[in-house]
């Protein structure tokens, strides 16, 4: 009896050492030497999960591993993905990042002032979505800004983050506009909106640029704004990387607004939260007239005259 008491503690105490071991090892800094990043399929089965994870040095042993995430329930949460394992990341860091889908974010960076042709064409040359496109998105319905996504995220939802986002930001905008302006519905000031965009790149100037066109619409005055004519040229579906020509004033478009009064059918770009503010709060001015300087910014004008002195300066500054 004393033999098989002693056995039995001896197994016992064995047996507790591997326990205390066993966490002691799941709660310690892991084999990981360089940064890790890997991807785990959907549907891929814990015990894959654990094999891969030690095949590529993330923990070091795989079956206490799968052991004590089985025990913990831990197993069945685990989720799919691509994640980031930092250096020395314990076995049970592992675990909950895995089972909380802590997967790596990644940035899609949509600049202010591209046209959807080319923004939708970011998106589906990104590798790291999935899925066709199959929306049909008009022009300056997605708002430019950076979106956060993970691996795998299908390019029709980003998409559709980039229209709501657009919709929400017109709708608050429009509803705190300033008084008696010359723009009946939300889809004109995201119009106009669209053509300071492209207007300017110099944030101070871009109340002003919009208190401009404001002012040429209240006097019904031709607007004269090259970008929308470069639209009615390229009609949004490629870069003009060539200077207006005169055949290109007289083009026959809604869009030349060398040629046609008030604003052109749509937006000609998709403007940014700047731009859509600019143009609902424009500076209070008489001026009709801008032109480049040649140094990135613009000189205004209240009068033709003084806009031709400014003109000059530009050419003679070429």
């Amino acid at each position: 009896m004393k033999k098989l008491f002693t056995l039995i503690v001896t197994l016992l105490i064995f047996c507790f050492g591997i326990l205390v071991w066993s966490l002691d090892g799941f709660i310690s800094s892991g084999p990981l030497e360089q940064p890790a990043t890997l991807i785990f399929a959907p549907n891929t089965h814990f015990t894959e999960i654990a094999d891969t994870l030690a095949q590529n040095q993330v923990i070091a042993h795989p079956f206490l591993f799968k052991v004590i995430v089985f025990a913990s329930g831990q197993s069945a949460k685990f989720k799919a993905g691509e994640y980031d394992f930092p250096i020395h990341i314990s076995p049970r860091e592992v675990a909950n990042m895995l089972a909380s889908g802590k997967t790596v974010i990644h940035h899609l960076t949509v600049a202010e002032g591209l046209m959807t042709s080319e923004i939708i064409d970011m998106v589906k040359h990104n590798d790291l979505l999935s899925g066709e496109i199959t929306l049909d998105i008009k022009e300056g319905e997605l708002l430019p800004e950076t979106y956060n996504f993970t691996r795998g995220d299908k390019r029709n939802d980003i998409l559709m983050r980039m229209h709501h986002a657009m919709q929400k930001e017109l709708t608050d905008a429009w509803a705190g506009r300033a008084d008696n302006l010359p723009l009946k519905t939300p889809e004109e000031a995201l119009t106009l909106a669209s053509i300071v965009e492209k207007e300017t790149g110099v944030a101070s100037e871009r109340s002003r640029v919009a208190a401009v066109y404001i002012n040429r619409l209240n006097k019904a005055m031709l607007l004269q704004a090259d970008p929308t004519t470069v639209y009615a040229v390229t009609k949004g579906k490629y870069k003009l990387t060539r200077a207006l020509t005169y055949d290109d004033l007289a083009i026959n478009s809604p869009y030349n607004t060398y040629k046609f009064l008030g604003l052109p059918p749509g937006p000609i770009a998709n403007p940014g939260k700047a731009s859509i503010l600019a143009t609902l709060h424009p500076i209070k001015s008489d001026e009709l007239f801008f032109v480049a300087t040649g140094n990135g910014g613009h000189n205004f004008a209240n009068t033709l005259k003084a806009h031709e002195a400014n003109v000059k300066k530009y050419r003679e500054s070429k």
